[in-house]
């Protein structure tokens, strides 16, 4: 099996919506994963708090946006902030934009490529969208994963993996038309001889604004390609390109456009003997524009890396690998919004290995380390320890302990605002690295035939947390520092219950206690709910019915305690998704997301408009 940690599709035990719908928990639970230890294996034995959102939980959710399915994942916290905004974190932490403070610990991945931005180390939500229909799985990861996936892998890692494109044959079409969307798609996938298969696609949506005069609404428009060429029984080559266009409300401010294209080149090869080897590159150019003279800026990056899994003896299992990433940057600044200097090129490079020792046959260590250069901070080591005793084939209990950083970026360094023609606000060039300690303990358990459950806790310490600080002499101009520390501590919970052939049920659930304080002698400026504004309590569930063998009824139920500072109220709120096959390959289908209410608020009023109901008809059809 090929090397799959940047990505790669896994030969997953069934293809089709129907078989995956019908596979058992057991079988479920054999459901290839790679994020937690960048090696191929059954998700039932994964030691870590990673959850699988599956290609028919995304098709029979009706969400069209990436953010949208990410709401399935229970250990994720999902806020809408616009028509088409998001603040996406796990495990706390989601920053607050009135202290210019935003979620900057959660590495982001789309078939292998980051997509998190260097210059504030956080994801511009509306640039990420992939047809639904061609994602394979989506692996989340709560919880640190930076000695196999580097700096900013602090809370969390989302692995989006897209399906090969001989899974993808034939002509697909979708449409939708609703009172706040409307979206098509189009896509094409054919094979050159035996080992070449290829798809192409192309995209559009409108979502309009979320209320009158919030001028929040977005324009976009996409298309690509991928390629997989299977030249040997042992190699695997994919490329695949994207290029998008789009046109964003920004509430109160004039519109802004973004635009983007990027492309990934990787090369499996599995050798007979089972070891893996794995060479990746990319290149990402994206930028975004306000009108009206609001800024600009544009970001080009190069990454390269490689990987290699072996066993050595018959106890040991070796991944190892390096990489690097040089990004280049122009930012022209406005509204006293500017970098000094205004263009940069940095460079990122790791190496990392880890060994998977087998101690008995049910006890299994796992230890690893990456050595990472970056650019502002210099040379980080990256530790980390597991433990995974599977007492049975139905129960796996594992620990770990983790160090994770958030690297500075441009923004903590180079930012320099002016207010009322005073410097206001400067980066600092004594910046420090955000530091985390994770200790997690976790179980993943097949109650039976019908059911299985998994429940991790954690407990995080942080430290050199950002803050801003006075001047060295007086108080203007502010500059950030690293005041702030803190721990947190909880869990995530969720199950699968087949409650009969036709009918399943899947509850979730997150406690998140927060405590942070600032070092002695810090400003204490702006008070520590500027680390983030995160409710304690969240719970999900999900249901999915057959009616018989052409109709589906989904619904998804959530609660979501009050955010404390500033304080937004609790909300219950669900969606709910009716399919119609109506034909042996087109369905009809009518979705409707925040059906409860007309609106409700997830953030507060000062930086977010109210999510308002929102209600679709949909048209997809394989020819």
């Amino acid at each position: 099996m090929a090397l799959l940690s940047a990505g790669a599709s896994a030969p997953v035990h069934a293809q089709s919506v129907e078989e995956l719908r019908d596979m058992s928990i057991t079988a479920l639970s054999d459901l290839d994963v790679s994020s937690v230890t960048k090696s191929p294996g059954a998700l039932a034995d994964a030691p870590g708090a990673i959850y699988v959102i599956t290609h028919d939980d995304i098709v029979r959710s009706g969400t069209l946006t990436l953010p949208g399915i990410l709401r399935l994942a229970p250990n994720l916290q999902v806020m809408r902030n616009t028509a088409n905004g998001f603040v996406i974190t796990a495990r706390g932490q989601s920053g607050n934009p009135d202290a210019q403070n935003f979620a900057n610990k959660l590495l982001v991945l789309i078939d292998g490529r980051s997509v998190y931005s260097p210059l504030f180390s956080g994801v511009y939500w509306d640039m990420q969208d992939v047809l639904p229909e061609d994602i394979d799985r989506i692996e989340v990861v709560s919880g640190p994963g930076a000695t196999l996936w580097g700096a900013n892998a602090v809370n969390g890692v989302i692995n989006i993996i897209t399906r090969r494109s001989g899974t993808t044959q034939g002509l697909y079409a979708t449409g939708v038309a609703g009172n706040r969307t409307y979206d098509a798609g189009l896509r094409y996938g054919g094979r050159l001889g035996g080992d070449l298969n290829y798809r192409i696609y192309g995209k559009a949506r409108r979502t309009l604004e979320s209320n009158a005069g919030a001028n929040d609404g977005t324009r976009r428009i996409q298309g690509g390609f991928r390629i997989d060429w299977s030249p040997s029984s042992s190699d695997d080559v994919m490329l695949l390109a994207d290029v998008y266009d789009g046109v964003r409300g920004q509430r109160l401010s004039p519109d802004e456009t973004f635009h983007g294209q990027h492309m990934v080149a990787r090369w499996n090869r599995t050798s007979a003997s089972g070891s893996t080897f794995q060479l990746q590159g990319y290149y990402d150019r994206n930028g975004r524009e306000t009108e009206q003279g609001g800024g600009r800026f544009g970001i080009d990056t190069f990454d390269l890396s490689f990987e290699q899994g072996f066993a050595l003896g018959s106890a040991h299992r070796i991944v190892w690998g390096g990489g690097a990433r040089v990004s280049r940057y122009d930012i022209d600044g406005a509204n006293g919004l500017d970098f000094v200097p205004d263009r940069r090129t940095i460079f990122l490079g790791n190496i990392f290995a880890q060994d998977s020792i087998v101690v008995t046959p049910s006890l299994t260590g796992i230890v690893g380390v990456k050595l990472e250069q970056d650019p502002f901070s210099g040379l980080v080591l990256l530790p980390n320890a597991r433990l995974a005793w599977k007492p049975s084939s139905g129960s796996l209990l594992w620990a770990s302990v983790s160090r994770a950083i958030r690297a500075p970026a441009p923004f903590d360094h180079d930012v320099s605002e002016t207010l009322g023609g005073s410097l206001f606000l400067v980066g600092s060039q004594d910046i420090r690295s955000e530091k985390l300690i994770a200790y997690e303990a976790g179980t993943r358990l097949i109650l039976s035939k019908q059911a299985s459950l998994s429940v991790s806790a954690f407990y995080n310490v942080y430290d050199d947390l950002r803050s801003i600080e006075f001047a060295p002499v007086g108080i203007l101009p502010l500059r950030w520092g690293n005041g702030i520390r803190g721990e947190s501590h909880g869990l995530d919970a969720w199950a699968d219950v087949r409650v009969a052939d036709w009918w399943r049920l899947k509850p979730g659930y997150s406690l998140l206690i927060q405590k942070f304080r600032f070092e002695p002698g810090s400003s204490g400026l702006l008070g520590v709910a500027q680390v983030g504004n995160d409710p304690r309590h969240r719970a999900t569930l999900r249901s999915s019915m057959d009616i018989g063998a052409r109709i589906n009824v989904d619904a998804d139920l959530r609660y979501v305690s009050p955010l404390p500072d500033p304080y937004v109220p609790s909300y219950v709120e669900m969606g709910l998704r009716l399919g119609w096959q109506f034909i042996e390959r087109a369905e009809l289908s009518v979705s409707g997301f925040n059906l409860l209410h007309d609106r409700h608020r997830e953030l507060p009023a000062s930086q977010a408009n109210a999510v308002a109901r929102t209600v679709f008809v949909a048209l997809k059809w394989h020819m």
